[in-house]
């Protein structure tokens, strides 16, 4: 396997892996919010009354059902939220420096072969001569 080979899969490698950071985020975006409505909407059904906020993230003094699985929800999905952009950003950059190594290999191995043609047309020049 050559060079430029190695550098063009490790893009589409890298380039892979952004899609996926980039779906981690939006899964992590749909679990927040499928946690605030789930909070927002049980504290409107129950008697419980609505929840104190610490931020964004809801708390309870007197435990009912489903306060666990919506906060569970808010933190899996701010986690999956954060850990996805900063993945996204990571393989972005991994992969614009393999486009660049990439770029650079080609152009170091179009300026041999324009001097290999130009060496080949001038020894032509001279046998014909």
């Amino acid at each position: 396997m050559s060079f430029r080979e190695y550098l063009h899969e490790k893009a589409e490698e890298s380039r892979h892996n952004e899609n996926t950071a980039y779906l981690m985020f939006l899964a992590g975006a749909v679990f927040f919010v499928g946690g605030i409505l789930e909070t927002l909407s049980l504290a409107n059904l129950s008697s419980v009354g609505d929840p104190e906020w610490f931020l964004f993230i809801p708390y309870y003094t007197e435990p009912y059902a489903g306060a666990v699985s919506g906060l569970t929800l808010i933190i899996s999905g701010l986690s999956l939220i954060i850990f996805g952009i900063a993945a996204g950003i990571n393989y972005s950059h991994d992969r614009s420096w393999y486009m660049k190594e990439l770029h650079k290999a080609n152009s170091i191995e179009e300026t041999l072969m324009h001097s290999k043609s130009a060496k080949n047309a001038h020894k032509k020049k001279r046998e014909k001569v």
